[in-house]
Order: C-alpha cells, then sequence, then structure tokens
C-alpha cells in the first residue's frame, strides 16, 4: 500500500522536525558540562572535552598591570591591590570548581576573538562561579558588550561596592 501525504501535511512534518531539532540543538547548548581541569586565572578555565572557557560577563584584574585595568583604575583602586585581587580571584576560583563537575551556560556570541567558549558556569550546588567572584568583590562586570544577565551583574557588582567586599575595600 502506498501511502499519500497531502502537501500541506508534508510541510507539517517537515516543520515539526525542525523545532524538534531546534529545540535539541538548545537543550545541548544550556546543558554542556565537564570537570574543571585547569584554573589559568580568575574569569578562565579548562574544562575537559570543552576547552578553555572564559566566564561570561566578568572581568578579574590581570596579574601584571594592564590597559584592561582601565576601568578599574579609574575607579579609583590602586595598581598594588589590583594585583592582590587577581591572586585572589585565582585561588578562589581553584578552590570552588577545580576537580568538579560545572554546567556552561552560553548565549551568543559563544566565542571570543580568542576562541575561549564564553559561559555562565554553575558549581555543584547550584551557584554561578560569575556571580559569585562579582559577590566577592574579585572581579568587575564586563562592561563592554552586552549579555542577558548584564543588568543582575552589575547590580551584584555595585552591592559588593558598597559592603567594601574585595578591590572595593577603602
Amino acid at each position: 500500500m502506498i501511502a499519500v501525504f497531502s502537501r500541506g501535511a508534508c510541510v507539517a512534518f517537515a516543520l515539526v522536525l525542525c523545532l524538534v531539532s531546534c529545540a535539541s540543538h538548545a537543550l545541548a547548548a544550556s546543558s554542556l558540562r565537564g570537570r574543571v581541569t585547569h584554573i589559568y586565572d580568575g574569569d578562565t578555565i579548562r574544562v575537559a572535552g570543552i576547552g578553555k572557557v572564559r566566564l561570561l560577563g566578568i572581568d578579574v584584574p590581570e596579574k601584571e598591570a594592564s590597559y584592561r585595568d582601565r576601568y578599574l583604575r579609574q575607579r579609583g583602586i590602586a595598581p598594588d591591590r589590583l594585583r592582590r585581587i587577581h591572586h585572589r580571584a585565582h585561588a578562589y576560583v581553584r578552590a570552588k570548581s577545580l576537580g568538579r563537575i560545572v554546567v556552561l551556560r552560553t548565549e551568543p556570541p559563544t566565542r571570543d576573538t580568542y576562541g575561549r567558549l564564553l559561559a555562565y558556569v554553575t558549581l555543584p550546588g547550584g551557584h554561578m562561579l560569575n556571580r559569585l567572584l562579582l559577590q566577592q568583590g574579585l572581579a568587575a562586570v564586563y562592561r563592554r558588550f552586552d549579555f542577558s544577565l548584564k543588568r543582575d551583574f552589575i547590580e551584584t557588582e555595585e552591592d559588593a561596592r558598597l559592603a567594601k567586599r574585595g578591590m572595593w575595600q577603602q
């Protein structure tokens, strides 16, 4: 027996297949996970099976004085304090994530100019590492580009500044 489908049924079937495919890709992107195998600095880690991951939406002071610290320097934070915060952030990320399975959530663009995956990193227990660094005053919001949690991150940074935590201490 040969089944005959109308043109409309074929189009509807193709549309359903497309939606299922798109939904599965979105689910896969939002559920990336892996074990943290290396900490490069306070905002870049290596995740097994994924590679280098840059924590989306935040910026930790550089190991050495850099033009990238200009936002923090404009807020009156001394270079020596920035170097100390760099080391504290590195130690904090190491203590919280090294060897642990993390969940990565991305949004477009998914990679930076260095090829690193840009992601929100969720630790076991459900806390987001990006936000924790802001709460502790160990990172500032990366304001140069837009991202979905930017407003929330700016409020979190402001709370840390008002509480004089981390780099915001007087």
